[in-house]
C-alpha cells in the first residue's frame, strides 16, 4: 500500500513551499486546501474514486489544481496533449472510454463537435461541494494516469501508468540524483507529458517545491538558473541549446545554487554538453519513455563528463539490456525492466501485452559499453538503410548543429533507385550558408555514405509537445534547396 500522495505530504511538511506560479506561491497545505475543494466539487459532479476523466489544461497554477483534485479524489485522469487536433482529442476519448473531459475554458473550442460530457473549468468552479474522505493509501497497481503515445506508427496506443510506476520511478531518481531541503525544480513541460507529471509526482514524495511555467522560456530560464532561484530542471535538446545562447548571449553562469539539468528526448550533441560546462551547468542525459512513467536511466554527475553521450545506468530498481547483443558496443534494440513499466494499454491495445518474457521492447535502438553504461543511438523507426549500411539520423544531426551557422537540423531518409535509401538533411539556419560548405564540414566528419545528398532550408522543424524532433514530418514540411 502507498499513501495518498498530497495527504501524506501536507501532514508530513504542510509548510514547507509547494508551487510558485508568476507572483504567486503555495505551501502544501494550500496545495492540500485548493485540491480538497476541487475534489469535493467534481464529486458534485459525480466524478468519484475509480472514475476515468480526461483532463485539457495549460500548464498553469489552475490545471495543477485540477491534476491534485482528481489525484486526492482517486480519480483516474487521461492526460490529454493541448496541441492535439479536435480529431486527435476525439480518438483519445473514445479509445479510452473516459466518462467527461474537464476543460479549461479557452480550450473548449476544441471540443466543439466532439459528443461527451464536458466540464469546464469555470463550471467546476462555480459547481457546489459535496463532503468526502479520500482514501489515505493507495494499491500500487492502481491506475492513476493515463497518456497516448505520439503514434509514429499506427494509432496512438493508451499507456496505463500506476500508483507502483510512478512512485518506483520517483524513487529511482532521488537514489540518483540526491535531494537537498532547497531544491526547487523549474518545470517548463507541459504537465500532461510525463516529463512534466513526473516533476509532480517528485514534488510530493520528496517534498520539493515546483516554479511552474505556462510555457517554455529560454530567457526566463536562463534568468532563474543565474539567480538561484532553481536547483533542478528537465529538458530536451533543443531548449538546452535555446537556454545556453542566452547565457552565451549575456555572458550569465549558473548560480552555485543549480545542481543538475536532466536532458531527454534523444541523444545530444557533444557540442551542447561541452557549452553547458562552461556556463557551470551539470547536464545528465537521460533515457525514458511514456510506458515507463520517465526515467528508466540518467548519468550520474561523478560521471557527466567522463561518460559524455551516455544516458548513464540504469536507475536502482530498473533493468537494461540490448536485445541479441552477445557483447559490450554491440547494437541493438534496447529492452527495459522493472517496476516502472507499465502494465499495459487501454482501449484498442488492452489486449496487448507490452512485455516479451518480462521485457519491454522500446523501439530504440542503443549498446552498452564495457562498464554497463548506456548509450542511445537512434530511433529504430527513424533508422535509415542506405546501401546495407545503417545511418543513424541523430549522429548526422549532432555533426551539422556543431557547424556554428546551423541552429537546428534534422534529418531523415529518402527513397533512391541506387542505394534504397540516402539521408536528406533540413537546417534552420542563423546566416545564410552554401551547400559546398556543408558538404565539405559533414565530410571531414562523417563517412561519405552519411553525408546528406540534400540540405534544405526550413523556418522550424517539426516538434511534437514535448519539443521531440518529429523526422517522419521532415519531408513535408516547405523547404528551400541550398
Amino acid at each position: 500500500m502507498i499513501p495518498n500522495w498530497l495527504l501524506q505530504r501536507a501532514y508530513l511538511t504542510p509548510d514547507r513551499v509547494a508551487l510558485s506560479f508568476e507572483q504567486q506561491q503555495w505551501t502544501f497545505q494550500e496545495l492540500h486546501d485548493e485540491a480538497m475543494r476541487i475534489a469535493r466539487k467534481l464529486y458534485a459532479n459525480g466524478l468519484r474514486e475509480g472514475t476515468r476523466v480526461a483532463l485539457l489544461g495549460p500548464s498553469n497554477a489552475h490545471m495543477m489544481f485540477m491534476i491534485h483534485g482528481c489525484l486526492l479524489g482517486s480519480i483516474e485522469i487521461v492526460m490529454i496533449n493541448s496541441r492535439l487536433s479536435e480529431k486527435e482529442i476525439a480518438y483519445q476519448l473514445l479509445d479510452s472510454e473516459a466518462e467527461a473531459i474537464i476543460v479549461e475554458d479557452s480550450l473548449a473550442e476544441k471540443l466543439q463537435t466532439i459528443d461527451r460530457k464536458k466540464l469546464l473549468f469555470s463550471f467546476i468552479a462555480s459547481s457546489e461541494e459535496i463532503d468526502f474522505t479520500p482514501i489515505n493509501t493507495w494499491k500500487a497497481e492502481q491506475t492513476i494516469t493515463i497518456m497516448y503515445t505520439s503514434g509514429t506508427t499506427g494509432f496512438p496506443k493508451g499507456v496505463r501508468q500506476t500508483v507502483g510506476n510512478h512512485t518506483s520511478n520517483a524513487l529511482s531518481s532521488v537514489l540518483n540524483l540526491g535531494l537537498s531541503e532547497n531544491d526547487v525544480w523549474l518545470c517548463t513541460t507541459p504537465l500532461f507529458h510525463i516529463s512534466g507529471f513526473s516533476i509532480i509526482v517528485r514534488s510530493l514524495l520528496y517534498g520539493m517545491g515546483i516554479r511552474l511555467y505556462e510555457k517554455f522560456d529560454a530567457i526566463e530560464a536562463a534568468e532563474e538558473i543565474q539567480k538561484g532561484s532553481v536547483t533542478r530542471m528537465s529538458v530536451v535538446a533543443n531548449s538546452l541549446d535555446r537556454i545556453l545562447r542566452e547565457m552565451e548571449k549575456s555572458e550569465m553562469f549558473a548560480h552555485p545554487n543549480f545542481q543538475t539539468m536532466l536532458a531527454g528526448g534523444g541523444p545530444l550533441p557533444i557540442d551542447y554538453l561541452r557549452r553547458a560546462e562552461k556556463r557551470g551547468i551539470a547536464v545528465l542525459q537521460t533515457y525514458g519513455m511514456t510506458e515507463t512513467s520517465s526515467q528508466t536511466a540518467t548519468l550520474s554527475a561523478d560521471d557527466a563528463l567522463r561518460k559524455i553521450g551516455s544516458a548513464g545506468k540504469p536507475l536502482f530498481f530498473n533493468q537494461i539490456k540490448i536485445r541479441d547483443a552477445e557483447k559490450p558496443m554491440q547494437h541493438g534494440e534496447v529492452m527495459i525492466a522493472g517496476p516502472h513499466v507499465t502494465p499495459g494499454y487501454v482501449g484498442r491495445f488492452a489486449d496487448r501485452n507490452p512485455l516479451e518474457d518480462g521485457w519491454l521492447p522500446t523501439g530504440d535502438i542503443g549498446y552498452m559499453d564495457h562498464e554497463g553504461y548506456l548509450y542511445i543511438v537512434d530511433r529504430r523507426s527513424d533508422l535509415i538503410i542506405s546501401g546495407g549500411e545503417n545511418i543513424y539520423p541523430a549522429e548526422i544531426e549532432n555533426v551539422l548543429v556543431s557547424h556554428p551557422s546551423v541552429l537546428e537540423a534534422g534529418v531523415c531518409g529518402q527513397e533512391d533507385e541506387k542505394w534504397g535509401s540516402v539521408p536528406i538533411a533540413f537546417l534552420v539556419c542563423k546566416e545564410p550558408i552554401e551547400k559546398e560548405e556543408i558538404e565539405k564540414f559533414c565530410l571531414e566528419r562523417l563517412a561519405k555514405f552519411k553525408v546528406p545528398k540534400s540540405f534544405y532550408m526550413v523556418d522550424e522543424l517539426p516538434r511534437n509537445a514535448s519539443n521531440k524532433l518529429m523526422r517522419r514530418e521532415l519531408k513535408h514540411f516547405r523547404k528551400r534547396p541550398l
